[in-house]
């Protein structure tokens, strides 16, 4: 991996980079759409590149247990079962077994849980999560941490961050075996700030070559969020990556990028579609509402991807009450080309060094 900042905002820590993996090269700041099970829902892989995607991201824990390695490996990797070839991130699956799995045990060892799907039991330790995302053939790996709820206590907080970093070392020293693929640090403590910074420094001097900052967007309130991650970013190494896991409202995004974070992925795009919520350049909007019956204007008259360039919002709800498959997948579609476009824009708004204005003018018109 190579990642090169070639540009500072002048008024903000704003700044674009460019990340180069072995499947391609990546323009940051970058919105990864989220392809949980080897798809981002309801969109192929040529539409994505249409889109503008150059990398989405996946969940290791998801492919573990369906459809499992060994079917995986025998298409010849993750890239060729789903024919995407460009780079593909793997989350761990940490925050999915805490969250999803039954009768899960946490212990340093690893992760003693039950399968969400069938009630099967499974052990994995830091060592197999990085197995499981080298057998993926991941360009990006993130290793297991422990992801903890809001509101938390410091004690809980710092166990936590401990078995992070403890798991950090022991994911490290396992793809030092093989070398394939790059993995990254997640940061942890919560919404502790001297905890932040110790888990920051404890995963610089283990060394990784991008860093990630995890547990956020898990309840907390937005004004503690930023407090938090504008505490967290700055201490980051300048010439690593900084991704931040989970966070995917286009403002919270804006507002990051002006912290100086790279990379970013979420659900929003794609679950606000299938529910019939479009992000566009004046709000959003609900197009299975009744107000939009007659009205004849595209989605986003500023966007210029194919629903908006072909379709009216009326179509749009008729699709949705009556139950058709194309509404969601147009409204998914006009999404992730929203997020992609809206980073395009914050790039080329950081070079011009206006990135302050491009972010408060988007603020203005979304209110």
């Amino acid at each position: 991996m190579d990642f090169k900042v070639t540009h500072n905002d002048t008024q903000t820590a704003a700044r674009c980079g460019v990340l180069t993996l072995e499947r391609g090269t990546i323009e940051t700041p970058i919105f990864m759409p989220v392809g949980t099970q080897a798809t981002v829902k309801s969109l192929s892989p040529k539409e994505l590149e249409d889109c503008g995607a150059q990398i989405i991201l996946s969940n290791a824990y998801h492919l573990y247990l369906r459809p499992g390695l060994d079917i995986i490996r025998e298409a010849g990797g993750l890239h060729k079962f789903m024919n995407w070839h460009k780079p593909v991130l793997t989350d761990s699956g940490g925050y999915q077994i805490f969250s999803l799995a039954i009768l899960r045990k946490i212990k340093d060892e690893g992760l003693d849980f039950q399968s969400h799907l069938d009630g099967s039991r499974h052990f994995l330790t830091p060592e197999d999560v990085v197995r499981v995302q080298l057998a993926l053939g991941s360009d990006i790996m993130m290793p297991l941490d422990e992801c903890v709820s809001y509101p938390v206590s410091f004690d809980e907080a710092q166990v936590a961050l401990e078995r992070t970093t403890l798991w950090a070392h022991r994911s490290k020293k396992e793809w030092e075996k093989e070398k394939k693929g790059v993995l990254f640090g997640i940061v942890q403590g919560s919404t502790y700030k001297d905890l932040r910074k110790r888990s920051l420094e404890e995963l610089v001097e283990i060394g990784f070559p991008g860093y990630a900052i995890g547990g956020l967007s898990v309840g907390e309130p937005a004004d503690l969020r930023y407090n938090i991650l504008h505490g967290t970013v700055g201490y980051l190494p300048s010439t690593s990556p900084r991704y931040l896991m989970g966070v995917g409202l286009p403002q919270d995004i804006l507002e990051a990028v002006s912290l100086g974070v790279d990379m970013f992925d979420c659900v929003v795009p794609t679950r606000y579609g299938r529910n019939g919520t479009a992000f566009t350049s004046r709000g959003k909007v609900t197009v299975r509402n009744g107000e939009f019956s007659r009205d004849q204007s595209p989605l986003d008259a500023d966007c210029s991807c194919y629903c908006c360039r072909n379709f009216t919002r009326s179509y749009l709800r008729h699709l949705f009450n009556a139950g058709e498959i194309l509404g969601l997948r147009l409204v998914s579609y006009h999404n992730i080309y929203f997020f992609l476009d809206l980073m395009k824009k914050a790039r080329q708004a950081i070079k011009d060094g206006c990135f302050k204005e491009f972010k408060e003018s988007f603020a203005a018109r979304c209110v």
